[in-house]
């Protein structure tokens, strides 16, 4: 069965997509919250603590949000029973890729994602303004990349329920095409 990555640049509804999909009783694990993503320092590609708040000026610039490969590895091996799926979004990806049979990218455009990152209550990224200007300025080339890709485009600004059941119709499709 498909192992799905669900991406999109922050605020897109990643965990909400997730948490839906845990709701009814899917596999689904977010990068963020379980375990499977941390900070890391580029240039020595050592383990940091979260970046403490307000993010200091170049802070950003220094540090990545990175998956960790065995994490996913293992997610592989164990997910080949049934779909499932895990929502997230890391710089490394390129790293990871290769164990997913699905990707689906969650896109929005700038006025939601700025309305969502201001408003949303699950975590604070975004609401620094150079966190929001890096969000910003990702948004439209995300799209762009995963298009290129041929991952599954996804519209997250419609209702929740909505973009849950396409993320599921899409990894339901790739079961049913035997890939």
């Amino acid at each position: 069965m498909p192992l799905v990555w669900v991406t999109g640049n922050s605020g897109t509804g990643k965990s909400t997509v997730c948490g839906m999909l845990r709701a009814r009783g899917y596999v689904a694990f977010d990068a963020d919250d379980d375990g499977f993503s941390r900070w890391v320092d580029r240039d020595t590609g050592e383990v940091v603590p979260d970046p403490p708040y307000p993010v200091p000026e170049g802070w950003l610039d220094r540090h990545g949000w990175a998956i960790v490969r065995e994490r996913v590895e293992a997610l592989a091996v164990e997910s080949r029973s049934r779909v499932a799926f895990l929502c997230g979004s890391v710089e490394n990806e390129a790293d990871v890729r290769d164990l997913f049979d699905l990707v689906v990218c969650l896109v929005i455009d700038d006025d939601t994602l700025r309305h969502r990152l201001a408003t949303r209550t699950t975590n604070t990224f975004g609401r620094h303004p150079e966190e929001l200007a890096a969000s910003l300025m990702w948004n439209p080339r995300l799209r762009a990349i995963y298009e290129r890709r041929g991952a599954t485009i996804v519209d997250a600004s419609e209702p929740p329920a909505e973009v849950v059941e396409r993320v599921i119709g899409a990894a339901h499709d790739l079961a049913g095409s035997g890939r």
